[in-house]
């Protein structure tokens, strides 16, 4: 496996995102939330495979109990790193000056269910709670975790966070189709700061993984020629288009850790298998911006899709 330094967190360059673990996820999930022992195992194979570090939130169904029961039974609690979302915050509950008492007990609540007494890393799960940073902060004071950070969806929110100096970790979306966050400098600029940055959506919610025919169709149209040049590409190197994807992602400048979660243990081991290869050449990375278009956001936020 291989690892990078965050201030005193040496994280392993695979994350494992574990919103499967509690919750049906990704348009390519046909199999649902795996059973308890299956997520079991995927946490323990994750482990085995030299993997430190997972990345959940509050919102993620059973997914922070499911891994404080299985790190508790496997005796790993104190081996992992782990980071976890606020809860959504609502205008509402701004408005009425509530945001304060919302966090804390989002955050006290995450703790609970994680069977721990302190978080590695504390994110908000939306980029506009960024304007409730200071509360946070205060929890941090309070030691009930470490580093704090956001979840961002757009370059805008990413770089107005990077400028306020008072995040320490950043989230953001990069895959082979979408390079928003590339092309804004949204990487450099974060590790200038001294910031970590955990890649997520590596696969697009499945799409890059997906039969050609069950691609959505809102979608289809544009994305479907892109990804046929981008598997000839693969093709021609001897890769897989997934494996394309991850290690791609992996030789970004900048990058700390990407995620990828998993419905079976079998996949945690493939992709670990495939970050242990290291980044892609350089001439390959280039021969990828080269095919790739500036695709619309409709298209590449899942968000947005039909």
């Amino acid at each position: 496996m291989l690892y990078k330094q965050f201030h005193d967190l040496q994280l392993s360059q695979l994350m494992l995102g574990t919103v499967q673990l509690g919750m049906n996820y990704g348009i390519a999930n046909k199999s649902g939330c795996p059973s308890y022992k299956e997520a079991r195992d995927i946490i323990a194979c994750a482990y085995e495979g030299g993997v430190n570090c997972f990345d959940t939130a509050a919102s993620y169904g059973d997914s922070e109990e499911i891994i404080g029961r299985a790190l508790a039974e496997l005796g790993l609690a104190d081996k992992m790193i782990i980071i976890t979302k606020v809860a959504p915050v609502s205008r509402a509950v701004i408005d009425a000056g509530k945001a304060g008492e919302f966090i804390e007990k989002s955050v006290i609540t995450s703790l609970k269910r994680l069977r721990l007494d302190a978080l590695s890393i504390c994110l908000f799960h939306r980029e506009e709670n960024a304007e409730c940073m200071a509360a946070l902060l205060r929890l941090k004071e309070r030691g009930l975790f470490r580093y704090a950070g956001v979840s961002v969806m757009t370059t805008e929110a990413a770089g107005d966070i990077i400028a306020s100096d008072k995040a320490e970790a950043l989230q953001i979306p990069i895959n082979l189709l979408d390079h928003r966050f590339l092309n804004q400098g949204i990487c450099d600029l974060a590790a200038r700061k001294g910031m970590a940055v955990f890649v997520r959506s590596i696969y697009l919610q499945g799409l890059l993984t997906m039969k050609e025919e069950d691609i959505p169709v809102s979608v289809k149209e544009d994305v479907l020629p892109v990804i046929r040049r981008l598997r000839h590409l693969a093709g021609q190197t001897g890769l897989s288009l997934p494996e394309m994807a991850l290690r791609y992602v992996l030789g970004l400048p900048g990058v700390t850790a990407l995620l990828a979660g998993a419905e079976k243990a079998e996949q945690v081991r493939r992709n670990i298998g495939m970050v242990t290869k290291g980044a892609l050449p350089t001439d390959l990375m280039e021969a990828i911006s080269n095919v790739v278009p500036n695709l619309p956001d409709r298209v590449i936020v899942p968000a947005m899709w039909q």
